[in-house]
């Protein structure tokens, strides 16, 4: 099964949608971001993975793919450990996979699971509305967001 979560990825003060694939298969125990991802992108690997064990999930004993298409646009942040981390989830059954179909997903986490501030919420928001979704990001991001 092959979860989906929408994100963005920001060019200048525009928010161009990015869809957060995730599928786990048998292979060798690993996580995988592909999609031209930057250095904050890949170290998302580690901040969802502590995260998620810090709330009492533990990574599936096979292979992880995350996949952030279109795989030609580059994705640069943090923003992206969020919308990871819920796709796992749902790929891992631990959250419905239709759950977030209405929603634009955008927040950093910490190695305990909470949910940090980052930067293009307004951005964000505005993107949401024109796809006609809701957005799901960091309270301290909220005061900014409803400004859309």
């Amino acid at each position: 099964m092959v979860a989906r979560v929408r994100t963005v990825a920001f060019q200048g003060i525009e928010a161009v949608p990015v869809d957060v694939q995730v599928m786990i298969a048998p292979g060798k125990v690993n996580m995988h971001i592909v999609g031209l991802a930057d250095k904050a992108v890949a170290e998302s690997r580690e901040r969802v993975q502590a995260a998620l064990h810090a709330s009492g999930l533990s990574m599936p004993s096979k292979k992880v793919t995350v996949n952030l298409a279109p795989a030609d646009l580059p994705k640069e942040g943090s923003h992206y450990d969020l919308p990871i981390a819920l796709g796992l989830m749902a790929a891992l059954g631990a959250i419905p996979g239709d759950m977030l179909a209405g929603y634009v997903v955008l927040g950093e986490l910490s190695l305990d699971g909470t949910i940090a501030a980052v930067a293009g919420a307004l951005p964000a928001a505005i993107g949401a509305n024109a796809e006609g979704k809701g957005l799901i990001c960091p309270f301290a991001c909220g005061p900014e967001a409803a400004w859309a």
